[in-house]
């Protein structure tokens, strides 16, 4: 599904501008009232009066629309059309986008303030690629050189765990072990995350049936929800098909559905539900937890954030951060709706295969 445009909302296009019209028109009409008096020796509007002024009037009012059309035309023209383009690509480098370039309108000897904002846009999108360059090949490098040790740390530990320990001695062992699982599914995402950001990781379409798969991925985490004591409630069809990367799409269902068991509280309810029309499949995920504010709401894609701030449930901020990529990868979109006490809904639309 291609990315809907999206129109800025705080631009106000004004084909015609009403000052603009009322200042000519009363220039025109004083303009009009001289010229009269002066000829006005000259020309008997005694006898057709009305007709006379009312002609001037008539004339110069379509005079003034004219003006205002041609005014209005070249204001667009050189101004808010430059500035609209402005605005587009600043709203691009704000989702991440470091691409964006920008040819300025005129020459450098030619150059006037726009053509110096377009220099300077230019210049602010280099160096924000740089700084996000060098972010991504630090994170890239770090987490390959955990990897190794990590490695070594939990096939140790794992070893150990084969041998005869007393209660404390295990529960110390089993700590390493979960812990080195831990940040080995934190270094997991942020190689996959780097790969997709950097798009070295290319989705391989095929045609599949939805509906299976989410069946698949929920019952993944059975014990999970039984644990808690949630109740797990399912709304789908029999089958619908689409056309997107398999793999992929399953990381976004394995993370929604974790998110959901994670922050739904012991007893609650979680629902997966899907519909269908001619053009596109809509899959939500609904659960009973804490909810989310605006604020939150805001930011629950961005890398590293997490809405939790006493970190009481375990995270790394970088989940919600893949299932959005993923998501923009796949031509689709994803949607919230959450408050606070009253849960969170996860919504994504994907294309319906044809």
């Amino acid at each position: 599904m291609k990315k809907r445009e999206e129109k800025d909302t705080r631009i106000k296009k004004k084909i015609f501008p009403a000052s603009i019209f009322i200042i000519s028109f009363l220039f025109l009409a004083v303009i009009t009232t001289i010229q009269m008096k002066i000829i006005g020796n000259y020309i008997n509007y005694k006898s057709i009066p009305a007709v006379g002024i009312a002609s001037v009037i008539i004339f110069w009012f379509l005079g003034s629309i004219v003006f205002t059309f041609f005014i209005s035309w070249q204001i667009r023209k050189k101004y808010q059309e430059p500035l609209e383009k402005i605005s587009d690509a600043a709203r691009k480098v704000a989702e991440g986008d470091f691409s964006v370039y920008m040819k300025p309108q005129h020459t450098q000897d030619k150059a006037d303030c726009l053509d110096v904002l377009v220099q300077d846009f230019n210049k602010m999108v280099e160096e924000l690629g740089s700084i996000e360059t060098l972010k991504t090949d630090f994170f890239s490098n770090v987490s390959h050189e955990f990897k190794t040790p990590l490695s070594v740390i939990s096939s140790n530990a794992q070893m150990l765990q084969r041998k005869k320990l007393d209660d404390k001695e295990m529960e110390y062992v089993d700590n390493i072990v979960n812990s080195s699982r831990r940040m080995a599914y934190l270094i997991q995402n942020m190689l996959k995350l780097n790969k997709l950001e950097r798009q070295t990781i290319k989705p391989a379409r095929e045609r599949y049936d939805l509906c299976a798969q989410l069946c698949e991925c929920a019952v993944q985490f059975e014990e999970s929800w039984e644990k808690k004591n949630i109740e797990f409630n399912v709304e789908i069809e029999d089958s619908v098909y689409i056309s997107a990367d398999k793999g992929l799409l399953e990381l976004v269902w394995n993370n929604l559905f974790n998110n959901a068991i994670k922050f739904t509280s012991e007893g609650g309810s979680i629902t997966l539900s899907q519909t269908s029309d001619d053009k596109y499949v809509r899959v939500s995920v609904a659960d009973t937890g804490c909810g989310m504010s605006d604020e939150v709401i805001g930011h629950i894609f961005d890398k590293f954030y997490q809405g939790d701030k006493s970190h009481a449930t375990f995270g790394n901020g970088l989940g919600l951060a893949l299932v959005k990529r993923i998501v923009q990868l796949s031509d689709a979109e994803i949607a919230v709706e959450s408050s606070p006490g009253n849960g969170s809904v996860f919504t994504v639309t994907l294309e319906k295969s044809e």
